[in-house]
C-alpha cells in the first residue's frame, strides 16, 4: 500500500485526484504502478487502477492476471471494479472506502451481483486513514 500511496501523492502533485494503484504478481513482485492521469490524458478512463492493470497485462503478455493482486488507495469505482473482474485478478485490496463512487462495498456492489463474471477476494480499509486524508486535503485545497 505504501507504493500506491506514493503514486497517489504524485498524482495530487500533478493536479490529479490522488488515487494510486499497483498490481502484484502471485509471488509478490511489483508488476505495475500508476496514479490517476485523467487530466493529463484528457481521458475519463485513465484511472490509476486501469492504467496499472493494463501495464501489468502488457508485462505478462496476457489479458488475464490470474493470481495477481490489485492494490488501490481508494475503493475502486464501478468501471475499475469491473475491469479487475475482467482481468481476473485474484484479490483487490484498497485503502479508503468510497460511499459516493465506490463499486465494490458501495453503489452497485458489483461483486455481489449474480451476473458478475469473476469475484476476486476483497479487503478494504488498508491504511484507510492516510488514503482518506490525502483525498480530503486535495479537495479542501481545490474547493478553496
Amino acid at each position: 500500500m505504501r507504493t500506491a500511496l506514493d503514486e497517489a501523492s504524485a498524482a495530487a502533485a500533478r493536479g490529479e485526484v490522488p488515487v494510486g494503484a499497483l498490481v502484484l504478481a502471485a509471488d509478490g513482485r511489483l508488476l505495475a504502478r500508476a496514479g490517476n492521469e485523467v487530466e493529463a490524458r484528457q481521458d475519463a478512463s485513465a484511472h490509476a487502477e486501469l492504467l496499472a492493470l493494463r501495464a501489468a497485462a502488457r508485462m505478462l503478455g496476457s489479458p488475464r492476471l490470474v493470481g495477481c493482486t490489485l492494490v488501490a488507495t481508494l475503493e475502486p469505482c464501478p468501471m475499475c471494479a469491473a475491469a479487475a473482474s475482467h482481468f481476473r485478478v485474484s484479490r483487490v485490496l484498497f485503502g479508503a472506502y468510497d460511499p459516493k463512487g465506490g463499486g465494490i462495498e458501495h453503489g452497485p456492489r458489483l461483486y455481489a451481483q449474480p451476473g458478475c463474471l469473476h469475484r476476486p477476494e476483497v479487503i478494504g480499509g488498508i491504511e484507510e486513514r492516510e488514503a482518506a486524508a490525502l483525498l480530503r486535503r486535495f479537495f479542501l485545497i481545490r474547493r478553496g
